[in-house]
């Protein structure tokens, strides 16, 4: 039985499959010991044509999403531990010895690994930051509870017994939260290996881009906590600001507008503590992470409060979709 799979999932990839999967042969890595599969989610672009002159297991299928295309990967798998990257990922040559490392505890269950982008937008350099501040969170957690798909490694066993991805996400976007929870709710260790390193190519690299993505984020994190409701208090890898941040800066919104319809009343002044201490609070809590950027890289670190205030109305936006999205 080989030691491990490689899973890709790809659609309309032409552009970075390639060198995801180069790099993905040419680890530090027994090489009989190891197969990669890579899963065409009905590309319409030449994804097929490059992965074939590859030396890789190709799988053809018709569109229905990663969720599904990791499936059916894992479901042709022949590792005893089955291992995930996106394929906009270029994994560095010690990545699949460092994934499998932690799987020489018996109790380990899941490992997840770590992003690095060579992207040098400033909305890109910013997103790296904030997976930055959330590996120190996880560095901390004797198990964790989030494993992202873009460096992911489950027994295969494991992750069979749990039904693998829910496939009625339809998009890449927290259908690897759903599992994680699940594994989590399980009481199996998970744990965080930070130098199982991936280039992530696919940084949001403008401000749009990094706005939608948070959105989205925002909507079907909430489709998440409605099967895990206990997650949305706590989990190892959301800081607890970043709901802070929230909920500061809608109350500080939604508060601004009452402010000339209570004039001259007796609600005027505790309207106007209301958004005072909403919005002095939403710049409090930014507070950390502006710091924890400025000893990364100070440009980025002086227009933390600007990226984080984007941040809070793009996620708050998506949550407040997802609820009307729920009213009868």
């Amino acid at each position: 039985m080989l030691k491990a799979s490689v899973i890709v999932p790809a659609f309309n990839a032409e552009k970075t499959i390639k060198d995801c999967v180069t790099a993905l042969t040419e680890q530090s890595f027994n090489k009989e010991d190891y197969e990669i599969i890579v899963v065409d989610d009905g590309s319409t672009d030449k994804t097929g044509e490059i992965v074939q002159t590859l030396p890789v297991r190709y799988i053809s299928k018709p569109n229905g999403g990663p969720a599904s295309a990791r499936n059916l990967g894992a479901s042709e798998a022949k590792g005893e531990i089955i291992l995930f990257t996106d394929s906009d990922c270029v994994a560095t040559p010690e990545w699949l010895g460092e994934m499998l490392k932690p799987f020489s505890d018996s109790d380990v269950k899941a490992v997840k690994g770590a992003y690095r982008t060579p992207l040098k937008s400033l909305t890109a350099r910013f997103a790296q930051i904030e997976f930055e501040e959330r590996y120190e969170m996880l560095k901390k957690a004797p198990s964790i509870d989030m494993i992202d798909t873009y460096s992911a490694a489950f027994l295969k066993d494991v992750f069979d017994s749990a039904g693998g991805f829910d496939e009625s996400f339809p998009v890449a976007n927290n259908e690897d939260t759903e599992l994680s929870y699940k594994l989590s709710s399980m009481g199996l260790k998970m744990v965080f290996n930070p130098y199982a390193i991936v280039k992530h190519l696919g940084h949001p690299d403008s401000v749009l881009k990094y706005a939608k993505l948070k959105f989205w984020r925002g909507y079907w994190r909430m489709a998440v906590y409605k099967r895990f409701p206990g997650k949305m208090v706590k989990d190892t890898y959301t800081p607890q600001t970043l709901k802070i941040q929230i909920l500061a800066l809608f109350s500080t919104v939604f508060s601004l507008p009452l402010i000339p319809l209570f004039w001259d009343t007796y609600l005027d002044l505790p309207t106007i503590f209301v958004v005072l201490v909403s919005f002095f609070g939403f710049l409090a809590s930014t507070l950390p992470l502006t710091f924890f950027s400025l000893r990364k890289d100070m440009i980025t670190g002086l227009l933390s409060p600007l990226f984080i205030a984007l941040r809070a109305v793009s996620i708050g936006t998506g949550v407040l979709y997802y609820a009307f999205k729920q009213l009868p």
